[in-house]
């Protein structure tokens, strides 16, 4: 079936159908390029410098870094295979493990994580504007809520660059990784002049006294950096679905995650570190430390700097990916632009001043908390891939909106319908006049399950004309086992939250979740399979 016979499905729009071949360009440099641009922004800089601030000394911040993004690339390359092989984005492929409307669930976890992400990029562009006006006009310092003012301005800005189009903003795209670490070079070329040279500046000791205190801290920032790059490794099919090959893909984002990120959280840690010479306090953002220069011009062209490539960043990586999950709700309805609108109101509510109100919030509460959520879908979503379906989908499926409505020909429904059947009739049943339990599903049946087809038939045709049923119908749309296994994964984490004595399970919660919820989805389809 091709996909053109799809399109009237509800669970269809264009901005979730595969990939065309012809739009399936990027290579190794084009991966390479994203890593850069995505990595070479300001919460790079912060990640690493709130590490400074909890006690780390340079080499324990580097190492924990470079280690944190060499793990989560594991699970990036993983859910990078179907978008490349596939052209599907993340939405479409959660509903293989979560159902074609489950995977709402999936979608919308991811989006709200992006959503505060978008809120916090968004928080640190008003705050460069806050102090970019203080610096020109000292007395905007006395103006009340000035900071929020600002905040509001720049979402503000972000809203009418998505409402024009994110096109807008392209010529922006190949200039905010090198603007960002031009200014990164700044900040460390004035720290190496202002701490008198890099052995003032790495002579900064650990504040740790002991390895169990060490270990106190290391296991929740490690934890915290692998779930900085969580939500991509969730969705990056969005991007590998443009892929030219999977070979190309691999390397490109090999090469240049871990390497962009530790070298970028290098330029980090070195300024923070010194700032503890300079000011005897470690200053973690980087906006807050310009705004102690003394040179108005440095740090009205800094800040500039910060604002254009925030603005970049805040909306490639921080409303596609959502604008796609909340379209996924509703794909007739919400569009790209409407999934988008939703992303503003959302970063907004979910209050980002508080999410970096200090480096323990961050890295403890948002970091480590949103991970004891995405752990588990990650985990879900590549056993069903790899282990559950051996990394082969029917795409058109995907696309099938769940019906009641039964196949009433082998083949064939109401003339409308010439494709393959989605349900074949079992061994000795008649060709007519079949009842459900004569009903069963090729691919799950070839994957080692023998599942009748129940109320929900798999039926070509839905109640509006529309195609719909598949191999991805489970009830009625949801696989209420994915659905239970990411309900177990994220409990289990946080009861560490609840319960002291459990703290490291909250700790490790993306590696505790992603664990838990892997073994409970092979373990419940496993007992699904038996009782076909």
């Amino acid at each position: 079936m091709q996909s053109s016979r799809i399109e009237s499905s509800p669970l269809y729009n264009a901005d979730l159908a595969p990939t065309s071949s012809a739009r399936r360009t990027w290579g190794t440099y084009s991966f390479a390029a994203l890593w850069v641009s995505m990595s070479v922004n300001i919460l790079t800089y912060m990640l690493a410098a709130s590490l400074i601030q909890g006690g780390m000394n340079w080499k324990q911040a580097v190492a924990t870094v470079f280690l944190g993004n060499t793990i989560v690339l594991i699970p990036m390359l993983l859910n990078s295979h179907p978008g490349a092989r596939y052209g599907i984005p993340f939405p479409v492929l959660a509903r293989a493990s979560f159902g074609v409307l489950g995977a709402n669930f999936a979608a919308v976890l991811r989006a709200l994580v992006a959503c505060g992400w978008f809120g916090i990029q968004t928080w640190i562009g008003g705050e460069a504007i806050n102090t970019l006006i203080t610096t020109l006009a000292p007395g905007w310092a006395q103006v009340g809520h000035g900071a929020a003012i600002c905040f509001m301005a720049f979402w503000l800005i972000n809203l009418a660059v998505i409402l024009k189009g994110i096109e807008y903003i392209r010529f922006l795209q190949g200039i905010s990784a090198p603007v960002l670490l031009a200014v990164g070079l700044l900040l460390l070329a004035w720290a190496y002049k202002s701490a008198g040279g890099f052995g003032p500046m790495l002579s900064a000791p650990s504040r740790f006294v002991s390895f169990p205190d060490f270990l106190k801290f290391l296991i929740p920032a490690l934890n915290g950096t692998v779930g900085f790059w969580a939500t991509v490794s969730l969705n990056i099919p969005d991007f590998t679905r443009f892929a030219k090959s999977q070979r190309q893909q691999v390397i490109g984002q090999a090469l240049a995650l871990p390497t962009t990120m530790t070298l970028y959280s290098l330029i980090g840690i070195l300024v923070t570190s010194a700032t503890v010479v300079i000011y005897g306090t470690a200053i973690w953002d980087p906006v807050q430390l310009l705004s102690r220069f003394h040179s108005p011009v440095a740090v009205v062209i800094s800040l500039l700097a910060i604002l254009l490539a925030t603005l970049n960043v805040n909306i490639g990586a921080n409303v596609v990916s959502p604008a796609n999950d909340f379209s996924n709700l509703w794909p007739r309805k919400i569009s790209f632009r409407t999934g988008g609108i939703i992303t503003c109101f959302m970063g907004i509510a979910l209050m980002p001043w508080k999410l970096l109100s200090s480096y323990s919030t961050f890295i403890f509460g948002w970091l480590g908390g949103y991970a004891a959520f995405l752990g588990p879908v990650a985990g879900i979503m590549i056993c069903d891939y790899f282990v559950i379906r051996r990394r082969v989908l029917l795409v058109d499926d995907l696309y099938l909106y769940p019906s009641k409505r039964k196949q009433t020909e082998y083949g064939q429904s109401d003339g409308s319908y010439q494709g393959t059947p989605l349900g074949v009739p079992k061994a000795g049943a008649s060709d007519t006049d079949l009842k459900d339990s004569d009903w069963e599903d090729p691919y799950l049946k070839g994957h080692g399950f023998s599942r009748a087809v129940s109320d929900a038939t798999n039926a070509p045709l839905g109640a509006e004309g529309k195609l719909s049923g598949g191999a991805y119908e489970y009830s009625r749309g949801f696989n209420w086992l994915a659905v239970l296994a990411l309900a177990l994964g994220a409990a289990t984490a946080l009861v560490g939250l609840v319960v002291p004595s459990l703290r490291i399970l909250y700790d490790y919660s993306w590696f505790v979740g992603f664990a838990v919820s892997f073994g409970a989805y092979y373990v419940f389809m496993k007992m699904q399979e038996g009782k076909g």
